[in-house]
């Protein structure tokens, strides 16, 4: 009694809530849910708001009704310690809230929380995030436990090979003789004693035993539409295999020029080998694992494409990918890996690389597309005639390209003086054709349209 006393004497907060009467048995069971979505908390029935004890009246079934009425209308069910207690000769009824798990207890089908001495109402968004982080482990595929896999489907030379190299690129702490459990630990790839997605994709002998949407496709197309073969090679094992895979895949299939400045013979690639590493390790990285498709690197005669299984996240747009943005892994546990050896950053920078390294070569800015359910990158080269030809450009587009090539850009008025004799419609069919062809890109506004590479 000494400490109920106290206890009253210390007034509401964020864990004690006084009521008159049972009779405000609604807000008594919103305030049970706030406890049990906070920290826990006491409601004590019979306390006056002057904090002295006033008593309450206890029937024969005033316990057990106000017990039926929690568990009616709490969903997940709670059930409080309800007790009865004497002050100073008059019975107070005690409930006692547990603190929830997950915080996700609903009153009348409604989240309330503790906020001080007053319970509220949570938001839309409070509540979904409270639900996000209690299936987080559900929703991110590389996190969930890989049915039948056990150590003896583990590479320990790929372990071994990947500590040595987060050693030495950002100095992970690990003893030589570590085990091959502790380091998969050490790198939260081990559930007790059962192995996640992630630990298989990174570091399996035979991941497509599990998976076998992990393969990395790669293939030369002849011209530039996707018909005829020149080659093509299905590359498995782990992802961080493929990306070094991918890569060769690609350095066999474009030119390496050599010339000489000064003294030095200078050799330079076709397209820039970083921005295609940075490409297809985002690729391998962020792609949604669940989609039976494989990630793909197609070559052209004009560019090379890049495809990753799954869209952008809901808040990231393709021209969001142009400017700095959030970096949001779909797959942490592989990103976290990745970050390790370096191979991402970890700050949403990568695309602002890829374009940085493709205009630093000389070539048009990438572009990013959501197709088919696929996120695209796409490097071009810089048009040659040559290439435009084989576009299939007739020889008013072709001069239009050369204007650009020159000027940079060409104005509605350039190409009628280039064309003359050509209606205006025609003329416009022909910018508005390589536009659809995404040769080119349209700028600027009524009399300040024109027009450049895209």
């Amino acid at each position: 009694m000494k400490e109920l006393k106290k206890l009253i004497s210390q007034g509401e907060s964020e864990k004690l809530e006084f009521k008159k009467s049972a009779a405000d048995w609604k807000a008594i069971i919103e305030t049970v849910a706030a406890f049990s979505n906070s920290r826990g908390g006491k409601i004590i029935i019979g306390v006056a708001d002057s904090l002295k004890s006033a008593g309450v009246k206890v029937g024969k079934n005033t316990v057990e009704n106000l017990t039926n009425q929690i568990l009616q209308n709490t969903d997940p069910k709670v059930h409080p310690r309800i007790s009865i207690e004497k002050i100073s000769g008059k019975n107070v009824i005690v409930i006692a809230v547990k603190e929830s798990p997950d915080h996700l207890v609903l009153a009348f089908g409604r989240p309330f929380k503790r906020v001080g001495k007053s319970t509220v109402k949570m938001s839309k968004d409070e509540y979904e995030n409270l639900i996000l982080e209690k299936h987080k482990d559900k929703l991110y595929f590389d996190s969930r436990i890989c049915k039948g896999a056990t150590l003896n489907d583990i590479s320990q030379e790929k372990v071994k090979e990947f500590l040595r190299k987060a050693k030495f690129e950002r100095r992970l702490n690990v003893s030589a003789g570590i085990s091959i459990r502790e380091a998969l630990e050490r790198l939260n790839l081990i559930k007790g004693n059962k192995l996640t997605n992630a630990a298989i994709l990174l570091f399996g002998r035979n991941p497509q035993k599990f998976f076998l949407q992990a393969e990395l496709k790669c293939a030369r197309f002849k011209g530039t539409e996707p018909l005829e073969f020149i080659d093509m090679k299905v590359f498995g094992g782990n992802v961080i295999d493929q990306r070094d895979d991918g890569l060769e895949f690609v350095k066999e299939h474009i030119k390496l020029h050599a010339e000489i400045k000064g003294t030095e013979r200078v050799e330079k690639w076709e397209y820039p080998v970083e921005a295609i590493r940075e490409a297809i390790t985002n690729a391998l990285c962020h792609r949604d694992y669940e989609i039976a498709g494989n990630v793909q690197i197609r070559i052209f005669d004009d560019r090379i494409e890049i495809w990753s299984c799954g869209l952008l996240p809901q808040s990231l747009t393709t021209e969001d990918l142009k400017k700095k943005h959030g970096s949001i892994l779909r797959n942490p546990l592989i990103g976290k890996s990745f970050f390790m050896i370096k191979y991402i950053e970890q700050w949403g920078t990568g695309t602002n690389r890829i374009i940085e390294g493709c205009l630093m070569h000389g070539l048009p800015e990438p572009l990013f597309e959501e197709i088919s359910g696929s996120l695209v990158v796409l490097l071009r080269k810089v048009y040659t005639l040559d290439a435009l030809e084989k576009l299939g450009l007739n020889e008013r587009q072709l001069k239009a390209a050369e204007h650009i090539r020159e000027k940079s850009r060409i104005t509605n008025k350039d190409y009628q003086n280039l064309c003359h004799g050509i209606s205006r419609e025609t003329l416009r069919k022909d910018l508005n054709d390589l536009v659809i062809k995404k040769i080119v890109v349209r700028r600027g506004q009524n009399k300040g349209v024109y027009y450049e590479f895209a």
